[in-house]
């Protein structure tokens, strides 16, 4: 049976708002755009604290050999299940397995809105409580197919995918767009690298009460370890992608 494929998503502030409101995130929250990783005057415009970041990176030679490093010496990612993360069962982290082609935009929501302070903004009786309530207690294979059958899950991605600046590109054309969505969240006092591809959530360090995901602590252990490392292999533009999901302020 071929694989349930759907077109890529585009990684701004007014599709993955949609897809929130449709998956049932509450209005308290909204994404941003996030112009500057460096720069007061241009993250100035972003609420605080940031809980959860979306980012858009292109697939370097430099990244795929860290990623494979780093997924050989992951080990089995069971203990991140049943409630086992970072010892913490009434919070865990929840991470999906990606087996729907090309939905990682709706992966990377998922990652973002399910776990650490953003659970809390998820409305009863909505899709994001019902994939939530029912991933918990599942094993990884299980979790997967479970949101692989998820009717939904489906539908929602497909209601957002046209939307965005960009024409909707053709499906599996990778030549297109090669980049991968990464959610990055705090939960549990720690930093968590999600990414449905990977061969499991991965836990970038520790961080202080007041550390958001958008602090410079946060910016180190996560999207900016990825840019160094491709500027230390001699690519001095990474072209990458960045929204904040954060309180909503209109």
């Amino acid at each position: 049976m071929a694989q349930k494929q759907v077109a890529m998503l585009e990684n701004n502030p007014e599709v993955l708002d949609a897809l929130a409101k449709k998956m049932g995130l509450s209005d308290d929250l909204a994404f941003y755009d996030v112009y500057s990783l460096d720069e007061p005057e241009l993250l100035a415009h972003i609420p605080r604290p940031v809980s959860a970041l979306l980012v858009i990176i292109p697939m370097t030679p430099a990244w795929r050999q860290d990623r494979e490093a780093e997924d050989a010496a992951l080990g089995d990612p069971e203990s991140y299940y049943r409630g086992g993360a970072a010892g913490a069962g009434d919070e865990p982290i929840i991470w999906f397995e990606q087996t729907i082609r090309d939905a990682c935009g709706s992966y990377g929501l998922l990652h973002c809105a399910i776990n650490g302070s953003t659970s809390k903004f998820i409305l009863p009786g909505s899709i994001l409580e019902r994939l939530r309530t029912a991933a918990i207690p599942l094993a990884k294979d299980e979790r997967a197919q479970m949101l692989y059958d998820s009717a939904e899950f489906e539908e929602a991605h497909r209601s957002v995918a046209g939307m965005g600046d960009t024409a909707e590109p053709p499906l599996g054309n990778h030549d297109v767009h090669s980049g991968h969505f990464v959610a990055y969240v705090k939960a549990n006092g720690h930093l968590w690298e999600l990414e449905g591809t990977r061969s499991g959530p991965l836990n970038r360090g520790e961080l202080a009460e007041d550390e958001d995901v958008l602090s410079p602590k946060a910016l180190d252990l996560g999207l900016k370890r990825i840019i160094k490392l491709v500027s230390d292999s001699g690519v001095q533009n990474l072209r990458f992608s960045c929204i904040a999901l954060a309180p909503r302020t209109t």
